[in-house]
């Protein structure tokens, strides 16, 4: 940082600045990202700098757990007779199967969220956001079949929110979700290449499904000596889930087979200035309605999804700077939301001591200090690239009046310490805000929101750990014949492999080399 630099606050240090900047409230990084790169005078910026830093060396014993959701009171989803287990028919049922950052951490897997709704409206239904590296772990351990992951609703096409969509498209069929893939996300970014005068890549969701398709196909043919399709089956139209374009598969496969995969690919420039031009799904046999609008992350082309059912309102953002949609959609005309779910990273300096494996930043004569720094500003650039650092967030949320029922920060590393940090700075701008729990908290995986109009019960889903499959509900009792089939129909396990060099279970004799029945 040059101290000539206008955007340099004046009589500190660089060391102080980037401390104070990223590890209290407010922050350098973060107040530059308000005002602007064209700061005016140092005042402004100091008006940005936090009064209370985090000390990290105090809070360097709370980094393994949080503790906050430690405390909610657990139910057992995989039990019926858990109080808490039913959906009930007035019930917005909102469960994070991932809720992190790269790069992966232990404790929690990417960004996911599983929403269900009863059936109030006559149906039930539900959706996948984002579907990120590791969470089919948690969908399996909650008990939620690939049957009923069948509507997947992706924010943009970054690793950390997609990449478990391979896991969810070649194994559903091989469980009970013996029907198409629906796969909503935003469609090309129109970004030009700096390669070539108007060169541009296909970049959008209907490519990525193509492509993707193509990749799976041995995955696909080796496994269609199952069952992947039913009689009775009707795909959706474009009219009975209210879509915007057609639901057509992107190769050959048959429009009610599990193996066809359907995009939706939505204009994602679209935010609702004109009525229904940014309608996502609207299918009036559940009720529910789903709109998107562009936040701002990494290249154009990021969405976030705004779910309305029942009197009941939900947005999530996914990954964005804080930006002037995600704040509107949440006044929502002044009406407000009941749950506004919004991506939240630490400061650039905590990411760069925690990434280097240090309980804070190091000191000036540390001979890890230059690399630290430059870890920083490698940081800052994603973060302004990207993302909605904690005070961002917090001077976000002070400008959404009325203030949603419950706020949910995301895509955020947590621990005791990381969180403690990040309340000081959202306090900062929300001091009417005392305490997680009420109005804000930040999510982890296997938190449950359950929302009705009288109240949201956030509880943590005690799951095993060494639990297999979830049980497969099959849509029908008869399975039409799978691909690779007998003469008569019945499933061919051998018509794609080589039999010549098997040991059989039985040699020509006709005696036992071992049981085919696997023991």
């Amino acid at each position: 940082m040059d101290t000539n630099d206008p955007k340099t606050p004046k009589g500190i240090t660089r060391r102080d600045a980037l401390k104070l900047s990223g590890l209290a409230v407010g922050g350098l990084a973060i107040g530059s990202a308000m005002i602007g790169s064209g700061v005016e005078n140092a005042n402004a910026a100091e008006a940005c700098l936090p009064v209370q830093p985090c000390d990290w060396k105090a809070l360097s014993s709370m980094t393994q757990h949080y503790s906050y959701f430690e405390r909610l009171t657990t139910y057992n989803p995989l039990d019926p007779k858990d109080p808490n287990t039913p959906l009930l028919p007035n019930e917005m049922r909102i469960t994070f199967l991932g809720s992190c950052i790269p790069p992966v951490r232990r404790a929690q897997q990417m960004m996911s969220i599983f929403v269900e709704v009863g059936n109030a409206m006559g149906k039930a239904d539900q959706f996948v956001f984002d579907c990120g590296s590791g969470v089919c772990a948690n969908y399996g351990a909650m008990g939620i079949g690939f049957g009923r992951m069948d509507k997947v609703f992706i924010a943009h096409l970054h690793g950390d929110h997609m990449s478990d969509l391979t896991h969810i498209y070649c194994f559903g069929p091989s469980a009970d979700r013996k029907s198409p893939l629906y796969v909503w996300g935003p469609a090309s970014s129109g970004v030009e290449s700096p390669k070539g005068s108007y060169q541009y890549y296909d970049d959008g969701t209907k490519a990525f499904c193509e492509n993707l398709r193509r990749a799976m196909r041995w995955h696909t043919e080796s496994f269609s000596f199952q069952t992947t399709s039913y009689p009775g089956y009707t795909p959706p139209t474009k009219e009975s889930w209210g879509l915007p374009v057609d639901p057509v598969p992107v190769d050959d496969d048959p429009e009610d087979d599990a193996y066809a995969l359907v995009p939706i690919e939505l204009k994602w420039w679209k935010y609702g200035k004109e009525e229904g031009d940014n309608v996502a799904y609207n299918n009036k046999e559940t009720g529910v309605k789903i709109t998107h609008f562009p936040v701002i992350h990494t290249r154009k082309g990021s969405i976030g999804y705004k779910l309305e059912w029942n009197g009941l309102t939900m947005i999530y953002t996914s990954d964005t700077k804080p930006e002037i949609h995600s704040r509107d959609q949440a006044i929502n005309q002044g009406k407000g939301i009941d749950v506004f779910i919004h991506e939240m990273v630490v400061p650039a300096e905590v990411w760069a001591f925690k990434n280097m494996g240090l309980s804070a930043p190091p000191e000036p004569d540390d001979p890890l200090y230059e690399t630290f720094l430059d870890t920083v500003d490698g940081l800052k650039a994603v973060q302004n690239s990207s993302h909605t650092p904690q005070g961002a967030f917090g001077y976000l949320l002070s400008q959404i009046n009325p203030r949603p029922r419950l706020t949910v920060a995301t895509h955020f590393p947590v621990a005791n310490d990381t969180v403690a940090c990040a309340l000081n700075s959202v306090q900062a701008h929300c001091p009417d805000i005392q305490k997680i729990g009420p109005e804000l908290i930040w999510s982890f995986d296997l938190l449950v929101l359950r929302v009705t109009k009288e109240q949201i019960i956030q509880l943590r889903a005690n799951v095993p750990e060494f639990g297999f499959s979830p049980v497969a509900h099959m849509p029908s009792s008869t399975m039409n014949p799978p691909k690779y089939s007998t003469t008569d129909g019945q499933p061919d396990p051998y018509a794609q492999i080589d039999l010549s060099t098997e040991i059989p279970a039985t040699d020509e004799q006709g005696n036992c080399n071992y049981r085919d029945d696997g023991y």
